[in-house]
């Protein structure tokens, strides 16, 4: 393996760590919900909107954080990740009031998870790899479900043992301490160290490099020096928002609110637990079969199986009350975690065929407003939806309609008219 292959795969490999700590750290408030709940009596709504608060103060300063990764580069976007996050949990042990959660695992967790998650992750792993992305991003993000397998049960575990608060307390420590030293060995890009992306190391219009433009679709508009003003003043750069926010409020409604469903309808609280952590390791195969699939296919086959995929969970447990058997809770899982995690391979892959260039980390992070603000959306809709209506029902539903809305919107975007994918350039001879 060359040098520059292997140092690709060594960035991959420090995200998929970081991705299993500091997502399912972020994620982890599904688990913290009840027993604060229990613990404070607050409304269902103002509690969930901690998590939604901390998406809304993420996403005013997501651009900002796609232009300091311009400028800077990935390990001080990281690093100021783990700070934000380490901090947030350990001082939400000191919670005695809802701003106080809000402050806490609202906005510094969320802060840190934005910076240490899909869209930290996303702004700088697209440029490592090519003809690879999609199973490059795929086997990085993969990370959350090894996590999520490992840290949930044990942190459920943990707040049945010693309380939500030492849970904090210990996964705070956890971040601080590996993933500080770990993020030291992140670069912002192949050329800062004299490579290029996908191991190739030839000089230009070697036959590596006319290999890496060969799927240019569309000239004219690759040949544009794509800034943040230039891309918002065309369809494509709304239609990806559209699809990014419609996902997002899919993804994160289930995501908080999953377990408390759960309970509610007869699961004990620790297969509720199990669940969640089940979906993530069901999305280890489905991410990187899907994101290798992305690279053969294209991006909107992929984003649309992902949509098509919570679509079909919220189905399931819609059905759940009427019949609570294993099968259809597996399916639930199933859906959830190896086609809806999906979404997560292309997310970078989508923009970037689209946008490549200078200054895509700012477009990247403006578009991630809008996927931010879909999460955070989801969970308070879904819970202000519940404290309205007694029922689940109502926001279910409303979510399998946003699922169906994201993706027709990637495929209105058509990243696959900019840039065709490896599957579908021909071979050089």
């Amino acid at each position: 393996m060359t040098r520059p292959l292997f140092y690709g795969w060594v960035i991959v490999a420090v995200s998929f760590v970081t991705m299993g700590v500091g997502v399912n750290a972020r994620t982890a408030f599904s688990l913290l919900f009840p027993p604060i709940l229990d613990e404070f009596g607050w409304e269902r709504g103002v509690t969930a909107g901690a998590f939604s608060f901390g998406f809304l103060v993420t996403a005013a300063v997501s651009p900002f954080l796609g232009r300091l990764m311009d400028h800077r580069g990935p390990r001080l976007v990281i690093e100021l990740g783990v700070g934000l996050m380490a901090a947030g949990l350990m001082l939400a042990t000191l919670v005695q009031a809802p701003w106080h959660l809000y402050a806490t695992l609202g906005v510094l967790v969320g802060g840190g998870g934005v910076c240490l998650g899909y869209t930290g992750q996303a702004l700088f792993l697209p440029n490592w790899f090519v003809r690879r992305r999609g199973l490059a991003m795929s086997l990085a993000f993969s990370g959350v479900g090894v996590g999520s397998i490992i840290l949930l049960p044990w942190l459920q575990a943990l707040i049945g043992r010693a309380g939500w608060r030492a849970a904090c307390w210990v996964m705070g420590i956890l971040v601080l301490a590996l993933l500080a030293p770990l993020n030291l060995l992140l670069r912002r890009r192949p050329e800062d160290l004299g490579l290029e992306p996908d191991g190739d190391h030839a000089p230009q219009g070697s036959v590596a490099v006319n290999r890496t433009a060969s799927n240019i679709v569309d000239p004219a508009w690759v040949a544009v020096d794509w800034t943040l003003g230039r891309a918002m003043r065309t369809a494509r750069f709304w239609w990806i928002a559209v699809g990014y926010f419609s996902g997002l409020f899919s993804w994160y409604a289930v995501q908080v609110h999953q377990t408390r469903y759960l309970v509610e309808i007869g699961f004990s609280p620790t297969d509720a637990a199990w669940a969640l952590g089940l979906v993530s390791l069901a999305g280890i195969p489905g991410q990187i079969a899907l994101g290798h699939l992305s690279d053969r296919i294209g991006r909107e086959w992929v984003w649309t199986a992902g949509s098509l995929g919570f679509a079909l969970c919220y189905v399931s447990l819609l059905l759940l009350p009427h019949a609570p058997t294993p099968t259809l809770l597996y399916l639930m899982v199933a859906s959830q975690g190896m086609l809806g995690y999906g979404l997560t391979s292309v997310i970078g892959a989508i923009p970037a065929e689209i946008f490549q260039g200078r200054h895509y980390g700012t477009i990247f992070g403006t578009l991630m407003l809008a996927s931010i603000v879909g999460g955070a959306a989801g969970p308070w809709v879904t819970g202000a939806l519940y404290d309205v209506t007694g029922s689940y029902a109502p926001a279910f539903s409303l979510a399998i309609g946003s699922s169906l809305l994201s993706a027709l919107a990637i495929w209105l975007a058509a990243p696959r008219e900019v840039r065709a994918v490896a599957g579908r350039v021909p071979r050089l001879t």
